[in-house]
């Protein structure tokens, strides 16, 4: 491929400092562009790495024995309405009309799709195990679009489903996917925290995320550096601390405005450890006030588990109106009618509290549930901080922000007993099949290994990802050296070089070719033609060497062995 002719050029300006460095590489060297908030194109040499990855990914689907398939990216509504996530507030679906006036989804993921898919092909449990995986678009209107392929509106996702007889057969195939996640990612050079992980809209029993350790990541993992535990904080359990205390007599103080637990810590100059964080949530079962100390935050993912369906969105004014909820004074004690409370177990637990009265203009201080007040429900509905204690060591938990790029889920019989696929076992007996669902984020991965594979100069591919394996180019005018590159493009082959023959300085294309991160560089200059020899540059290391023309085939053989071996 000739770099002239090539569409997406490099670009000298740098892009806003709200993105990661690897994103703003992967658009100033021509990967990607930009088309609109959370709609990002793909340029022909991000098309190419793109490509790459899926080759990848797939040889590793197709060793877990899984079939390709592709449904589309349009769904009937109807199949969100069997599963029931079509009625969740916290999965708004893109949905418009086709010219019959049928309801139709652009949708978000795959897992309906799937069943009807695996509906039509399991006549009995001898079609069971299957395991299909696919390359589609995802479409999620994302209220903040953020890092830019991190969280777009229109995404590539790897998206695979499995059925099985039973759960002791998901369970046992279960591992085999998250290993292939950690080969997958280990070829793409780049670390992981794998962590346990909630199950959200998704549903199901089990799920494990996948994240790269960033500090610009919007998910936080809770890592043990003793036992190893690790947990995204929305489920990662831990032992709060509550330091221990006299019990102090309950007091009534005045309170004006709707203060927070921020402000009232400051006004009282008492540590947020001795407020309370009360937030409410709507739910399909009427509101839910959720308590937890003011120095944490709710885990919805929790709350959701206790309650036993999801509590995401937060109250409307108008619910909190209904219901003679004021903001700034809302407590667990003395709830109005038909709000539900759960209160964080270490609320329970700490001595000598702030609690509002849900009237406004008075607070308690010195509050003591049990002595002052009755008890509460109460769980662990919090996420933890950096500093709790691990459950199993005692060791303190580290908390490490971190972007996700992968999931993979334990869904049992979530999906298949609500949209009724069944079959027969071997007893005769109509039983449902349990299920496992297992994403990756193509442009989140290729973000995270932009990030990942880099430095000052620019991107660093892995081989097997890059768009091109060699960068070629010419310096000087000599026909001779014309023709010895067309020769070499020739010999290597149009879809492993990329010659630049444009009419640049050497500065120019050197600097280009370290920004697009191409592996090898192979430079035809004066040494050809003073000693008949190449100049070879590896983009990773830095090392440079020169070797006779007629040599470039077993050198190549060899770097490239030194590459793959290295992954």
């Amino acid at each position: 491929m000739k770099y002239s002719r090539l569409i997406g050029k490099t670009i000298r300006q740098q892009s806003g400092n709200q993105t990661l460095e690897g994103y703003s590489l992967l658009l100033r060297g021509g990967f990607v562009h930009v088309l609109g908030q959370g709609l990002i194109s793909y340029l022909p040499m991000g098309k190419k790495v793109l490509d790459n990855l899926k080759v990848l990914i797939a040889r590793e689907m197709h060793d877990l024995g899984g079939e390709e398939f592709l449904v589309p990216l349009v769904n009937p509504i109807s199949i969100w309405d069997k599963s029931g996530r079509s009625r969740l507030k916290d999965n708004p679906l893109v949905t418009f009309k086709d010219v019959q006036g049928r309801t139709l989804v652009l949708a978000s993921t795959h897992e309906e799709a799937a069943v009807e898919l695996a509906r039509s092909t399991v006549l009995s449990y001898r079609d069971l195990p299957l395991f299909i995986y696919q390359f589609q678009t995802k479409f999620r209107d994302e209220t903040k679009t953020r890092l830019g392929l991190v969280h777009a509106k229109e995404f590539i996702m790897k998206d695979a489903y499995s059925f099985h007889r039973s759960y002791a057969d998901l369970n046992n195939f279960f591992p085999k996917v998250f290993n292939s996640y950690v080969r997958i990612f280990q070829k793409c050079n780049i670390p992981i925290l794998p962590a346990e992980s909630g199950v959200g809209i998704m549903g199901g029993s089990k799920a494990y995320e996948f994240h790269f350790p960033h500090e610009q990541g919007r998910d936080v993992v809770m890592v043990c550096p003793s036992c190893g535990y690790k947990a995204n904080r929305s489920v990662a359990v831990g032992v709060k601390l509550s330091k221990p205390e006299a019990l102090k007599g309950l007091k009534r103080i005045k309170i004006n405005g709707s203060p927070d637990s921020n402000s009232l810590s400051e006004n009282l100059n008492l540590p947020l450890s001795k407020m309370i964080k009360p937030r409410v949530y709507e739910s399909e079962e009427g509101p839910i006030m959720a308590v937890v100390r003011g120095d944490y935050d709710v885990s919805l993912d929790k709350l959701s588990a206790v309650l036993g369906f999801l509590a995401t969105t937060p109250a409307s004014y108008e619910t909190l109106k209904t219901y003679h909820l004021l903001p700034g004074h809302i407590s667990p004690v003395y709830p109005p009618e038909g709000v539900r409370v759960i209160v964080d177990d270490v609320v329970i637990n700490t001595p000598n509290l702030v609690l509002g009265n849900n009237k406004g203009g008075m607070h308690y201080v010195n509050a003591n549930f049990g002595r002052d007040f009755d008890l509460p429900p109460s769980a662990d509905i919090a996420q933890l901080n950096k500093g709790d204690l691990c459950f199993d060591c005692g060791q303190e938990l580290g908390a490490h922000s971190a972007i996700e790029m992968g999931n993979i889920f334990k869904l049992d019989d979530y999906y298949t007993k609500r949209m009724r696929f069944s079959f027969e076992n071997d007893k005769g007996k109509k039983v449902f099949p349990y299920m496992g669902a297992y994403g990756m984020g193509l442009g989140r991965l290729m973000t995270c290994i932009a990030e990942a594979n880099r430095d000052e100069q620019g991107l660093i591919w892995p081989l097997g990802l890059a768009p091109y394996a060699y960068y070629l180019m010419g310096i000087g005018h000599s026909p001779r050296i014309s023709q010895a590159v067309d020769e070499l493009a020739e010999e290597l082959g149009t879809d492993t070089v990329i010659v630049d023959d444009r009419v640049e300085s050497i500065g120019v294309k050197f600097r280009d070719a370290a920004l697009i991160g191409i592996p090898l560089r192979i430079v035809v200059g004066r040494s050809f033609l003073e000693n008949d020899e190449l100049e070879l540059k590896d983009r990773k290391t830095g090392v440079k060497w020169f070797i006779p023309r007629e040599r470039l085939k077993q050198e190549l053989k060899i770097w490239r062995e030194q590459h793959v071996s290295a992954i």
